[in-house]
């Protein structure tokens, strides 16, 4: 069977920070043919780039806590998530680049030595946004104050933690954001051949 998509139509209903649009399109199915034409909303966002920074030496993870809109109406947890370094990329960068980038801008690490763990959608139900996952060997020492960019309204609080205490701190859902618990479960599997 050859899987193929059909978009019959697109309009862009929302442009702003985000952008929606509302696809009409028909794609093949499993037992032959086409499926019915149906229309979806998607939300466009451009891919990202996420980067779990550690430290060998230290055994220390370098975890950023922000101000999150999309956790604003969550009764129970706080919209100040903790997480990882991450960003979008812009034109002509590579994933690697934004790592860089992202790692001095947000927690003003220098990667030193940088692996690429695995590329991932977060919400392809309804999201174009595909992520790329590294991990960032860095020197933590240093790591920690408030960082970010103030022309993008960031206020990033940095501090670098024993991997055992970010681990935990997955497990009691204080880390609560996908991207970093994906992250910190990777380093759990793979620390020890860093």
């Amino acid at each position: 069977m050859k899987k193929d998509v059909k978009i019959l139509n697109k309009d862009t209903v929302y442009n702003g920070f985000f952008r929606m649009e509302k696809q009409r399109l028909q794609h093949t199915l499993f037992a032959g043919g086409w499926s019915d034409e149906i229309t979806r909303e998607l939300f466009v966002r451009g891919n990202c780039v996420a980067v779990v920074l550690y430290d060998v030496k230290r055994d220390e993870v370098v975890l950023i806590e922000q101000f999150r809109v999309g956790a604003v109406e969550n009764p129970i947890n706080t919209p100040w998530l903790i997480e990882i370094v991450a960003g979008a990329m812009e034109e002509g960068e590579t994933a690697e680049d934004v790592a860089r980038r992202e790692s001095l801008e947000e927690a003003g690490c220098e990667i030193l030595d940088l692996i690429r763990i695995n590329s991932f959608y977060l919400s392809p139900g309804g999201a174009s946004e595909q992520i790329t996952l590294f991990c960032g060997l860095v020197n933590s020492e240093n790591a920690g104050g408030i960082h970010g960019l103030a022309e993008e309204h960031e206020d990033i609080l940095v501090r670098a933690v024993p991997f055992s205490e970010a681990y935990q701190m997955v497990e009691r859902n204080e880390i609560d954001s996908a991207i970093p618990v994906i992250a910190l479960q990777w380093l759990a599997l793979n620390r020890h051949t860093l």
